[in-house]
């Protein structure tokens, strides 16, 4: 049995999920507590960080070790090219997109969790120990959240201009390569890369982050998201989700 351990709401677990879903293959997606999840990391793969695939008796941490393993285990649907210029390229933009997603996940982050707590009862899960005892839960996964990604207000600014730099970087890109995909004529790494980590300023239909309330956004989210939207990136990661984003497991996990 394959399981994918992940937070529902990270986009790097998102990126996890796309490649599995991509690769046709089946698993089972197991959510994990906010901060005790380091210690079930640590234990079995040496790190502290999600997502970590378990495929049989093989552990692979990190979401681009994810996708080297399962090209070379599963070859079917091939995430990069053979092509060495194509594969180097498509590596370069999924590291670039991971920077990306670094600083996303900051100011994406420090928006949420001060405008609702709509986030954190999708982390805390419908049901067990979490959301018996909210009450306490939810103030102490924020505080957790806050300390480990360092949501004061100079690092969220810096995030904001490192996301200003990668996104123009990588909306050239695309635009060099003619706007469908960027690397290649199909979808690939470079494009599930991308997609992932700006899925959650876009709030679109159907990941974790969609909204059915726009009213709850802050006035600099949702001109931030409607800057990205007006961009042929934002077109472009509206188009693949809606074409290409074939999910086969709910990403809310168990």
């Amino acid at each position: 049995m394959r399981i994918l351990y992940q937070f529902p709401l990270s986009h790097f677990c998102e990126k996890a999920r796309w490649l599995l879903d991509h690769k046709e293959l089946d698993y089972v997606a197991q959510n994990l507590v906010p901060g005790v999840h380091r210690a079930f990391a640590q234990l079995k793969t040496g790190q502290n960080k999600l997502p970590i695939l378990r495929d049989q008796d093989l552990w692979i941490a990190d979401s681009t070790e994810i996708a080297l393993y399962l090209d070379e285990v599963y070859p079917e649907h091939s995430l990069l090219r053979a092509d060495p210029q194509q594969r180097q390229l498509a590596l370069e933009i999924n590291d670039l997109a991971n920077e990306l997603g670094r600083h996303v996940r900051r100011w994406r982050l420090s928006h949420a969790l001060s405008e609702s707590e709509e986030s954190l009862d999708i982390l805390i899960g419908e049901k067990g120990y979490l959301r018996q005892f909210e009450k306490y839960s939810k103030p102490i996964i924020k505080a957790l959240l806050s300390k480990g990604y360092q949501l004061n207000a100079d690092k969220v600014a810096e995030s904001k201009q490192q996301m200003d730099n990668i996104i123009q970087n990588l909306n050239e890109r695309l635009i060099e390569n003619h706007g469908r995909y960027f690397v290649g004529e199909r979808l690939g790494l470079a494009d599930i890369a991308v997609c992932s980590m700006l899925a959650p300023i876009l709030e679109i239909s159907g990941t974790p982050w969609e909204k059915e309330h726009g009213e709850m956004l802050s006035d600099a989210f949702k001109q931030y998201k409607e800057h990205l939207t007006a961009l042929p990136l934002g077109q472009y990661i509206l188009r693949i989700y809606q074409t290409e984003r074939n999910a086969r497991v709910d990403w809310r996990g168990i």
